[in-house]
Formats: structure tokens, C-alpha cells, sequence
């Protein structure tokens, strides 16, 4: 079965993870993505750790439904191969520091040019002006300047942590590809391409926005300094093991006081009413986690379940992949990869019912599809071969 994007033509120059993820997701959803890499070792995160058979899991879980294509852009010949591509496509995807598009040839003006109607989209970390603009830029560094290291540490006053995830990175990627699809929805609806540009740093700082900047979205009234309402967090430890309890409501107060048998705390003065038990927060948590510790998780679990009192179990990595709701939305696929073998990854996370794409979950080695898209493109097989002979393409 085709998916949404069938018959969408992508040139994919991004590396790393926020560009190559967003361009994956419109992989996944059927577009042709033709990833250009160079000719020496393609995608940096080829070669990082967690590998198997020379073929790394960073470079697996981010690429996949894409074709690679080794061209040499410093090459004149290699510049002609991408403009012979640029006029075949829908969208270009790129995340070099700005100016160096620019200075390949490849700016949106020169872009443009070459196909009038195309979608040009630009990642950078920073952005694309102001001081940080060339500034070599890394997932922790964006977690800084962004506020989303003090916002993890609970309180200015704490020690700023990183979260334990590439966040930036991986929230770009889905932003970019947001955004590549409303631009093709316009394409679609006017003929007309554009220019969007996404920057890591505005993608997280957008993010915050809808719950973590509330103490200065009304202007005069910033606070000077955030503090935590608690550092208790919504983890519980039991009596083996841990699990996570979250209570809103004042049916759900209701129904873990009767889970705990504490009919006493539905009359204290404290928990009466939902602004109350905000305000008294650290009391409520701390009787909470009192009583969770009196029983194990699967104890605690089966009888909160059954009073209908929002929780879940604490997984490790290893825990989640089996775990039975997880099979059960069978986000999780085994397939097989001709060099790296049986690969696990996760699909997309949206399902369609009328445009599901079938799965196709291998990403590409090397060079893998050079010839055949070249060919695509007119190339006879002695020009291909003369090109792989001055090493200005790579592949087979």
C-alpha cells in the first residue's frame, strides 16, 4: 500500500541525527529520500559506537527508507550530478553551518534557480543570525542556552542538568518534518515552493513554551528567579521495585485514599480541594510514597489499577521492549538488515488507514543506490563507471 507522501522526491544533505530523523519520518510515510553523502565515510554516525557488522544502530534508527548516493560536491562534476538531482525534487533538506551551502553553490538563490517551485529547508543549530550564528553547535550546548538544563534541575538555584536524551536533536527532527509537510500541503494547494528555516535552539524554546515558561509570559510580571514547588518527583519507590502514580483530580483523590484505606485524608484541611493539594504538594507526595512502601509493585499496581488511580510500572530499556502494552500498539518491529542481520526498531508512530505504508525498515549502506539513481537520471553505465574511476562518485 503506498503511503501520503508517494511520488515526493527529497535530497537529503543532512547528517547526524536532527536532519536525517525528520527526513526519515517522511521516509517512512513514502517519500523517495535520496540521502547525498561524501565519498569518504558518508554520515558521521556511521562509524559511532553500539555496532554490528560495521554497521552502527545510530546510523540504522535514523535513516532508514532512504536510497545513498556518494557524490563528491567539491568536485565540479559532483556539483553537476546534485543540480541534475535538485531538478527532479520537491523538497532539499540541508543542516551545514550557514554560509556553507552559500559557498558550494547550493544556496536557496542557486537552488532556486535550477527549480523554481522546489522547498528549500536550512537546520541550524543556533540559528541564522546574531553572534552564535557559526558556532559549532552539539545537543548539550542547546540544552544549555535554551534554559532546558535549569528547568531539569527544578530550580535556578539547583545544579543545571542535562537531560539524558538528545532531546534538541530529536525534537528538531520532528518540527523539520512538520514543517516540510505543511510547505508541501501549500505546494500542493498554490504550485508555489519556499524557504523554511528551523533552528534547534527555536525548536526547544517553542517546546518549553507550553509548560515550563509560564513565569514569563505575562510581561511585568516575570519571576526573578524559579524555584521548585517540589522536588519530590512522581516516582515511587514500594516495597520492591518502583512505579509512577500521578493524581489530578478529585475522583482520582478520592480513589487513592481508598486504595490506601485513608478515608482521614479526604477531611484533612490540607487535601481539600485540588489548589490545596498543590499548595501543601511535598505533604501530599510524602504520604503517598508512605504508604506505596508497604507493598510491592505488582501489588500496588493490580490494586490502584482497579481503583482506577492513574499508574504504571518503572522499565528498564530491556523492560519496555516487552512490556505488554508495548506489543500490544506493536510500535516495535524485527526485521532484517542484509549486513547488520535482525535489527529491532520502532516504526512511526502514526498509523493511517488508508495511507500505511508496508514496512520497509533497512537503511542503506553506502553508496547503495549511486548507480541506480544516477541512472535515473541519464547516466549510461560507461559514464557511471568513469565517475566511480576519478572517485567522483561512490557506491555501487
Amino acid at each position: 500500500m503506498a503511503g501520503a507522501l508517494k511520488g515526493i522526491r527529497i535530497i537529503d544533505l543532512t547528517s547526524m541525527i536532527s536532519g536525517p530523523s525528520a527526513t526519515m519520518i517522511l521516509g517512512d510515510q513514502d517519500a523517495e529520500i535520496i540521502k547525498i553523502e561524501n565519498t569518504s565515510v558518508g554520515d558521521y554516525t556511521r562509524i559511532v559506537s553500539t555496532q554490528r557488522s560495521g554497521i552502527s544502530a545510530a546510523y540504522l534508527n535514523n535513516n532508514r527508507n532512504k536510497k545513498s548516493v556518494c557524490i563528491d560536491l567539491k568536485a565540479e562534476e559532483g556539483k553537476n550530478i546534485l543540480k541534475k538531482l535538485i531538478g527532479t525534487a520537491d523538497v532539499l533538506v540541508q543542516n551545514f553551518r550557514p554560509g556553507v551551502m552559500d559557498r558550494l553553490g547550493f544556496g536557496y538563490s542557486d537552488v532556486r534557480a535550477i527549480s523554481p517551485n522546489i522547498i528549500y529547508v536550512s537546520i541550524s543549530g543556533f540559528g541564522f543570525t546574531g553572534p552564535y550564528k557559526n558556532k559549532p553547535v552539539y545537543d548539550p550546548l542547546i540544552q544549555a542556552l535554551s534554559g532546558l538544563t535549569t528547568v531539569q534541575a527544578g530550580s535556578d538555584e539547583e545544579r543545571p542538568r542535562l537531560m539524558r536524551t538528545i532531546l534538541p536533536d530529536k525534537l528538531t527532527g520532528f518540527a523539520t518534518a512538520q514543517a516540510i509537510t505543511a510547505a508541501l500541503f501549500h505546494k500542493a494547494k498554490t504550485g508555489e515552493g519556499q524557504e523554511v528555516k528551523i533552528s534547534m535552539l527555536d525548536a526547544v524554546i517553542s517546546f518549553l513554551w507550553g509548560s515550563d515558561m509560564g513565569g514569563h509570559t505575562f510581561v511585568g510580571d516575570e519571576l526573578e528567579k524559579e524555584t521548585a514547588q517540589s522536588f519530590i518527583d512522581l516516582i515511587y519507590e514500594t516495597k520492591e521495585g518502583f512505579i509512577s502514580v500521578a493524581v489530578q483530580s478529585d475522583k482520582e483523590w478520592f480513589n487513592i485514599c481508598d486504595a490506601f484505606n485513608k478515608k482521614e485524608w479526604l477531611s484533612d484541611p490540607r487535601f481539600l480541594t485540588a489548589e490545596l493539594r498543590h499548595q501543601n504538594i511535598n505533604e501530599r507526595l510524602e504520604l503517598i510514597q508512605s504508604e506505596l512502601k508497604k507493598k510491592t509493585s505488582d501489588e500496588w499496581l493490580k490494586l490502584l489499577t482497579a481503583k482506577d488511580v492513574p499508574c504504571a510500572p518503572v522499565l528498564t530499556r530491556k523492560e519496555m521492549i516487552k512490556n505488554e502494552q508495548v506489543v500490544a500498539n506493536d510500535i516495535i518491529k524485527i526485521s532484517e538488515h542484509p549486513i547488520a542481520g535482525k535489527i529491532r526498531q520502532s516504526k512511526l508512530a502514526a498509523s493511517f488507514s488508508v495511507t500505511n505504508k508496508d514496512d520497509n525498515l533497512s537503511a542503506p549502506t553506502l553508496g547503495q543506490h549511486t548507480k541506480s539513481v544516477l541512472s535515473g537520471l541519464g547516466f549510461t553505465e560507461l559514464e557511471v563507471d568513469r565517475l566511480l574511476s576519478d572517485k567522483v562518485i561512490k557506491g555501487s
